[in-house]
């Protein structure tokens, strides 16, 4: 009996560590094409894709960095993405976070209807609304302007499912409270309700980054001014200068994606509150 219950701790033991080894295992895998490109931004020289191939970089070198940095004018795009990423983050976090509310706590007929709609939207695939969008937004004379690139994602179906799961684990007294005391369907719902639902709102604004900053096909649809795309646009547009040296394409992108990269680890905290927010309403 006493051997047995020392033998407990030991297989634990035994299976946290497998566990953790295949986690880690797990991860490295997902990582490797994110850490070869890190290393490829290290390497000096143009050649990277030697037999057999070099993961590692013999000594660092931020050469390839300071090239690019010098080649492109990575300020200018810099620019153009935040106020591309700024303007999609906030519209989308507002217009969902608003047109989910009714859709959580009103009572109105053709609520259910209305929602299946929305979520039956979201099996069309995006490309196929690209001719629509650009036809709408030369229609509104917004072609080569930052705003016609943000419009067509301005709200997003999957946020406004997010919200809606979130707005329903609420508990209707907190809605009831601000009744009592006089106050406005929208104060009710500015003052009261996004307070209670700053993990989602951070999971949106974190996807919709992501996306926005990301996003390269779009923008070289709209904008006919290279010096107006956004970072991913950009490294595209100049790939055909650089593909003599896979060195500079590497940095560039590195470049690119780090900002996403901070944000996510200031705020993955608020991320896994959100999804689990979201999944228990």
């Amino acid at each position: 009996m006493i051997a047995t219950n020392r033998m407990k701790p030991l297989k634990t033991g035994i299976r946290l560590f497998v566990t953790y080894i295949l986690l880690i295992a797990l991860a490295l895998f997902m990582m490797g094409p994110f850490l070869w490109l890190l290393s490829v931004s290290l390497m000096p020289g143009k050649n990277v894709f030697t037999n057999p191939p070099a993961i590692l970089p013999t000594f660092i070198d931020f050469d390839n960095y300071v090239k690019v940095w010098q080649f492109m004018n990575f300020p200018r795009y810099i620019y153009n993405t935040v106020v591309i990423t700024v303007l999609g983050v906030v519209t989308n976090v507002f217009l969902s976070a608003m047109t989910a509310y009714p859709l959580a706590t009103f009572r109105f007929k053709g609520r259910n209807l209305v929602f299946t709609l929305l979520v039956a939207t979201m099996i069309i695939p995006s490309s196929t609304a690209i001719i629509v969008h650009y036809l709408t937004i030369q229609a509104f004379h917004l072609t080569n302007s930052f705003l016609g690139v943000v419009l067509p994602s301005a709200v997003s179906v999957f946020n406004i499912f997010l919200m809606r799961q979130t707005y329903i684990g609420i508990p209707s007294d907190v809605r009831d409270s601000g009744k009592m005391d006089g106050a406005s369907e929208f104060r009710i719902w500015w003052q009261l309700i996004l307070p209670l639902v700053k993990p989602a709102i951070a999971v949106i604004a974190l996807l919709d980054m992501m996306g926005f900053w990301n996003n390269f096909l779009w923008p070289i649809v709209v904008l006919d001014d290279p010096t107006k795309y956004p970072l991913a646009a950009a490294l595209t547009y100049l790939n055909g200068q650089f593909s003599y040296n896979f060195g500079w394409i590497a940095a560039g992108t590195m470049i690119s994606v780090l900002p996403i990269i901070i944000v996510f680890l200031f705020t993955q905290r608020y991320y896994m509150e959100g999804i689990a927010g979201a999944v228990k309403g």
